[in-house]
């Protein structure tokens, strides 16, 4: 645990790809902050997304990752929006303790004549449907899930409408993505993307304040209700609020440096940083337990020039079987 005031000789910063849990005490506020780099590279570079869809996917993740570092047991959380605009599927899902992955879907035509009209802005993209919340704790346990609308928001104030309205919990959320051009060593044009986030929860100890959980497994407890127009509260949404979007994305700023400009005066504290990568969960065993799952007809449909060819969405990753392998793994029985 490390104060962000303390001198640069006793303070490591987290840097890019790292969630940087704090606490504010004299506010009753907890969070966590983060900035993607590089992993968000390799994850938007792997499907060649437009530049919206980038965007909108990079947002996605930063509120995927958020969320999902303050799970407390093994499990995941599935980040997932459904609607009808050219972008009517975007998947990130957090895997504890520290893997991620994400994939969008979209209608290319579509995507060039709402670009053409002006319309790129995330709502626009998204349209109307809704944006679904997942936990899972494996095969043994009851899943979670939470729902809100799409109405036309940008997805920053939907995960904010979430948590008012299905956790009770008041809740701050900023999200931002950027695509930067700068130079390399060698002085060439490079690209790269960046995403930050905040989000910042209104907890109190004292039974007086009524203290309210978090997501379920997350880092709150799981009773009580809780006032949303607290001082203490109006004071920390007005804090965040005021952070400038580029802020999130600027590599010079950092997770650490913002927190001490946003609470040095009510003494923020932060928490050692949760390093997360960008890892698919498929396997090949996986793929040979969908396989088992199929029919016969609907196996010899899938089967082209004697090969099954599947592709995973997220990480691209393609994988083969001859139909002489697939009757063989079939008639084996599964563990």
């Amino acid at each position: 645990m490390s104060d962000v005031s303390a001198s640069l000789g006793e303070f490591d910063f987290a840097g890019d790809d790292s969630v940087v849990p704090f606490q504010v005490e004299g506010l009753d506020v907890r969070g966590r902050a983060v900035q993607i780099g590089p992993m968000l590279d390799t994850i938007l570079e792997r499907h060649k997304y437009p530049l919206p869809v980038a965007r909108l996917l990079s947002e996605a993740i930063v509120l995927t990752v958020l969320l999902g570092t303050s799970l407390k047991f093994d499990g995941k959380l599935i980040v997932q929006t459904q609607g009808d605009g050219p972008v009517d599927l975007l998947v990130a899902d957090f895997s504890t303790p520290e893997n991620v992955r994400a994939y969008a879907r979209f209608d290319e035509e579509r995507l060039a004549e709402y670009v053409a009209a002006g319309k790129s802005e995330p709502q626009d993209l998204l349209g109307k449907g809704i944006l679904a919340f997942t936990i899972d704790q494996g095969a043994y346990m009851q899943r979670y899930q939470g729902i809100v609308p799409l109405d036309g928001s940008s997805l920053q104030q939907i995960a904010m409408v979430y948590f008012r309205q299905s956790e009770q919990i008041p809740t701050a959320v900023r999200l931002s993505a950027a695509e930067l051009i700068d130079r390399d060593a060698e002085g060439k044009p490079r690209h790269r993307w960046r995403a930050g986030g905040l989000i910042a929860q209104f907890l109190p100890e004292a039974p007086e304040r009524m203290r309210q959980a978090d997501l379920p497994g997350g880092d709150g407890d799981d009773e009580g209700h809780q006032l949303e127009e607290d001082d203490h509260w109006t004071e920390a949404r007005s804090l965040v609020e005021t952070i400038d979007l580029d802020e999130l994305t600027d590599p010079t700023v950092g997770a650490e440096r913002l927190l001490y400009r946003l609470f040095h005066e009510r003494g923020v504290r932060v928490y050692e940083a949760h390093k997360v990568f960008d890892r698919c969960s498929c396997s090949r065993d996986k793929i040979i337990g969908v396989l088992h799952g199929l029919s016969d007809d609907e196996i010899a449909e899938s089967i082209e020039d004697g090969i099954i060819a599947v592709d995973c969405e997220f990480c691209s990753t393609n994988y083969r079987f001859t139909a002489e392998e697939v009757n063989v793994l079939r008639s084996q029985p599964q563990d």
